[in-house]
């Protein structure tokens, strides 16, 4: 591997001491003068029709500005799915409506002079409801006679197929091969259903917004977004508002995970400073987050799988099933990517079918979440895998590698399934996945465990593996761009409009600039995410932004490369061929010449011929390679009561070059830990009309650092021709395999196979006893 000065070395954030010391800023830290305080009224009903609103005595409350509700906001479809345009999600909302459609569905939005006021006054809106049928079983959304959740003036950008009437959000089927042919030539089929369930992101800081007009006159959101660009544009259109008078900023995040992809909360601060001049503020609290945000789609996955006796996979059938809940948000890409980052990981079936239908249903609204459907498809596949290879009486791990695709090659999938569209045709230029999986067997111990049911007392252990790929970017569709100058001193200003929510992505562009322009990483100067003052990127998510704005980055820093060359050249009249960057400095070794940055810098700007030297650069990609995971764990199940303890977890990534090891550690720590969580506790409890029980983390458990097992995480290093320095994609991955892994060490311990999450006692100890495992 070639040896850099800053890219492969683990740099310390460039806004760490900031956050370490409490001075970095985030939404609800910036103070507004003469600000109001927004309230939103949500639904207690599954599905009515509001019938009316009286808010008169919420308006006769001293304090309460305005109420906002569907009988005086324009009604304008939109989406709020923070995707490219146009959206390849339905445009099947509105800022307000007179019909909701789930639990937490929002009614009316209190504006008042402080939260006092307007949480009184919330309560003093009298609102009368029609109760319509709700829907809440996905498998029977379909059926005829069964209740519509929005009618047919609801529309898709792209023209895909979608039919609300068939409460149908989305439809995606691919196909090659002959599955007959494969069903006639196997020795056996595997046939079996999983399910994926819902999942908070949990996020530290909750969804927030604040809105002023700034001293021009133009409408300034300070926003929790991934994706502000996005929020424009949607804000622009939902609030019928010119987009060349809104400016989103985006300051520190705390945490996103794919939650703040949404475009949900920023209409509703816009309109009330459009409205009334003055400075707004929504943040909305923890238990909002839980009932009206986004989550985890589930997804019911049914797998067909043929088999000879010799190991070969003679065909292969997915049918997905995904509950989209009460809108559309994300319902097509989400359910696309449970095939289109599943199937191409095992390239050598000859047969394959691939079905999924996303459906309406009037329970939380889904959206996008770290790992966005291949999560739920792995924890198929994966199992599915295990209960073959146990059939076959042949090892798991060699089989994965005989199987799997390879450098080299490609997979009909490809190009058949993208994200909303159709795929491209790509070949994988690097894989690691067999060092990988070498590693977490050897670390895991796998030979002297695996099918051992290794027992002490009660207590039984069984170790598990999982693998998985992902991608970077979405090839032909995100962009990104960035823009670089030099100063005086040598240093450089770096404007990206790519959106760093904790994952350290100001830094890891920031070292990408300073390994091509030769400088210590504190000569860059970064500033991200604002779309008036930062070129335009599609934000973060995909796994996109190591790859796809770091490709933007080093383009754009190569640009000022040659300028500094050339000023150089002109300074130490050099040819450029001799020329070379060292330290901040321009080498002419056949000369024993040497220009400063500082010199070549005020040369430009004072001396002679002078130019600012700057540049701008944009980049889409062609192709998304994948990043290949393997994970193992060790389980220990007490049979008596079905609990599970995850003892030990090992993760090893292929994500190309890493820019900056600790970070990619960092995010795959990040992403296992969150795996395990949504594996072993997390969980939507609902009552039987469609509310949500556990609003709060007293009751939605999540993983604390008690219950982090021993971890261990190894990044194997590969060169991504097509990235930047070689890197690929590495945030979403690590979350795809906790599920699968812990699913088959249990079975491994007790041969109880879980078909669904999460692994609770109570679920295990009713799975053996529903297979009779004492």
């Amino acid at each position: 591997m070639k040896k850099y000065t800053t890219v492969g070395k683990s740099e310390k954030k460039i806004d760490s001491l900031s956050l370490a010391t409490g001075e970095s800023k985030f939404v609800d830290d910036f103070e507004m003068k003469n600000e109001l305080y927004c309230k939103l009224v949500y639904s207690p009903h599954a599905f009515a029709e509001i019938l009316d609103i009286d808010d008169s005595k919420a308006l006769a409350i001293e304090g309460v500005v305005d109420v906002l509700h569907y009988k005086n906001v324009k009604h304008i479809l939109h989406t709020t799915a923070g995707q490219g345009f146009p959206e390849p999600s339905p445009y099947d909302c509105t800022i307000f409506e007179n019909i909701v459609r789930f639990v937490g569905d929002r009614v009316a939005m209190v504006i008042a002079e402080n939260r006092e006021i307007a949480h009184m006054a919330v309560k003093l809106l009298d609102v009368k409801y029609k109760i319509l049928e709700p829907l809440f079983d996905p498998e029977k959304a379909m059926d005829p006679g069964a209740p519509q959740i929005h009618d047919s003036s609801r529309f898709t950008p792209i023209g895909v197929k979608y039919e609300p009437e068939r409460n149908l959000a989305a439809e995606v089927e691919i196909g090659f091969g002959d599955i007959q042919k494969g069903k006639e030539e196997s020795d056996f089929i595997i046939d079996e259903t999983y399910n994926a369930h819902y999942g908070q992101h949990c996020t530290i800081e909750p969804h927030s917004v604040k809105s002023y007009f700034d001293e021009m006159g133009r409408l300034v959101l300070l926003s929790s977004t991934q994706v502000p660009f996005h929020v424009r544009r949607i804000v622009a259109q939902a609030c019928d508002y010119p987009l060349s008078k809104i400016r989103v900023i985006k300051p520190r995040i705390g945490g996103g995970f794919g939650s703040k992809q949404e475009v949900f909360l920023e209409q509703l601060a816009a309109l009330t400073t459009i409205k009334h001049k003055r400075p707004a503020r929504l943040v909305i609290s923890r238990e909002e987050v839980f009932q009206s945000s986004r989550t985890r789609h589930p997804i019911r996955v049914n797998l067909k799988m043929g088999a000879k006796n010799n190991g070969e996979i003679t065909f292969l059938e997915m049918d997905s099933l995904l509950n989209s809940g009460a809108y559309g948000s994300h319902a097509l890409t989400v359910l696309s990517n449970c095939g289109s980052k599943v199937l191409p990981l095992f390239n050598k079936i000859e047969n394959l079918h691939f079905i999924g239908r996303s459906v309406y249903t009037n329970l939380p609204v889904g959206g996008a979440y770290r790992g966005y459907g291949a999560t739920q498809g792995y924890f198929a596949l994966n199992q599915h895998l295990d209960i073959l290879t146990r059939k076959l009486n042949v090892d798991l791990p060699d089989f994965i590698k005989k199987n799997h695709i390879q450098v080299g090659e490609t997979s009909q999938v490809f190009e058949a399934l993208g994200e909303g569209r159709d795929g491209v045709t790509q070949l994988v230029n690097s894989c690691q996945l067999d060092e990988c999986i070498d590693i977490c067997i050897k670390e895991i111990d796998w030979y002297k465990k695996h099918d051992k049911k290794i027992t002490n007392g009660d207590k039984v252990r069984g170790v598990g593996l999982a693998v998985s790929m992902q991608g970077s970017a979405i090839p032909l569709i995100d962009m990104a761009a960035a823009y670089i100058k030099m100063n005086e001193d040598g240093s450089f200003n770096m404007n990206i409009g790519a959106t760093d929510i904790g994952t350290g992505s100001d830094t890891i562009l920031a070292q990408i600039a300073a390994e091509v322009l030769n400088v210590p990483l504190e000569k860059m100067i970064v500033y991200s995410s604002d779309t008036d003052r930062t070129p335009f990127d599609v934000g973060a998510y995909a796994s996109s932004t190591t790859y796809l704005s770091g490709r933007a980055v080093k383009k754009c820093a190569n640009k000022i490369k040659d300028q500094i060359l050339g000023v150089a050249a002109e300074i130490m009249e050099s040819s450029l061929e001799d020329l070379s960057l060292e330290s901040s400095k321009v080498i002419d070794r056949k000369q024993n010449k040497s220009a400063s940055y500082y010199d070549i810098c005020n040369y430009s700007l004072y001396t002679k011929d002078q130019f600012q030297i700057q540049a701008e650069a944009s980049e889409i990609v062609e192709q998304s390679p994948p990043p290949f995971m393997a994970q193992a764990t060790e389980v220990e199940v007490d049979t008596k009561t079905g609990e599970v303890k995850v003892l030990e977890f090992v993760s090893a990534v292929d994500c190309g070059q890493a820019i900056n090891p600790q970070l990619a550690e960092g995010q795959v720590e990040g992403a296992t830990v969150n795996g395990i969580s949504y594996a072993m506790t997390e969980e939507y409890i609902f009552s039987d009309k469609g509310n949500l029980l556990n609003k709060g983390f007293r009751s939605y458990k999540i993983s604390t650092a008690a219950d982090i097992p021993k971890m261990k995480t190894f990044i194997v290093e590969s060169h991504e021709e097509s990235g930047p320095f070689g890197a690929k994609s590495v945030s979403e991955i690590g979350i795809n395999g906790p599920l699968p892994a812990i699913a088959n060490a249990i079975y491994d311990a007790i041969g109880v196979r879980m078909y669904g999450a999460p692994f609770t006692a109570e679920k295990v100890y009713r799975a053996m006893q529903a297979q009779k495992i004492e």
